[in-house]
């Protein structure tokens, strides 16, 4: 019991160093705009992977999706 008691009590003491920061409010921004390029990065990737639903045909079962611009080809036919 006392492995997991000693880690715990530490960074409850490097938090109370922490609220009583005089930098608090630049900590607190810095932390936001991590999460907000975190978030905007894993946006990006889910767009560039295609999973995020961008045509209407993704939303509306009765319009057709957009037809291909590229059509790629390759291989042996046997």
């Amino acid at each position: 019991v006392s492995l997991f008691i000693s880690p715990l009590s530490t960074s409850v003491s490097a938090f109370k160093l922490l609220e009583s920061s005089s930098q608090q409010w630049l900590q607190g921004l810095v932390y936001l705009i991590g999460n907000l390029l975190g978030s905007a990065l894993a946006i990006y990737k889910c767009q560039s992977m295609g999973l995020l639903p961008t045509h209407s045909s993704d939303w509306l079962a009765f319009i057709e999706p957009p037809q291909r611009l590229e059509i790629m080809g390759g291989g042996m036919v046997m």
